[in-house]
């Protein structure tokens, strides 16, 4: 279970690491439609949950819902999405998605089409957005902080 050249995921990018360990990381998706955005991946390249063991399992989920419960609290979204497909890219990673009144697809799926704006809505969109990426660094750090509280924690090597 080693990294696969061609995966998208095997590939680490220090610039929206959030926060790893020896198993996983926690990365921004960076994603201008969905603020807050963040993605769960699994070190190894791992296509299915039933890969992993229970043990892994449970840490990885333990991190989906620190990831989850962190964002509600930092961002205040109206929904989160969570969701572990793989179809694209076959490598285990959780998606953390926060969902907005305001984003083009709510109530829809995240993966919908975009609904058309009004300008007056684009620009209630932009002021958000804005909004949003002032409170990322604060998201990042109390998120950093509560991963670190996991038991059985230990800093990636």
């Amino acid at each position: 279970m080693s990294a696969t050249p061609s995966c998208p995921l095997c590939t680490r990018n220090p610039l929206v690491e959030i926060w790893s360990d020896d198993q996983l990381r926690v990365t921004d998706a960076q994603d201008p439609d969905f603020p807050g955005f963040t993605r769960v991946v699994w070190h190894a390249h791992v296509s299915e949950m039933t890969d992993l063991t229970h043990a892994e399992r449970e840490h990885l989920m333990s991190v989906v819902w620190v990831v989850e419960s962190v964002l509600r609290n930092e961002l205040s979204p109206v929904k989160v999405n969570v969701a572990q497909l793989g179809n694209q890219v076959p490598h285990i990673h959780w998606h953390v998605i926060p969902r907005w009144r305001l984003d083009s697809r709510f109530p829809d799926a995240v993966w919908a089409p975009a609904r058309e704006r009004t300008p007056e809505q684009n620009l209630a969109w932009e002021v958000f957005q804005e909004q949003q990426l002032n409170l990322m660094a604060d998201y990042h750090h109390a998120l950093r902080n509560a991963l670190e509280q996991l038991p059985g924690y230990r800093a990636a090597t």
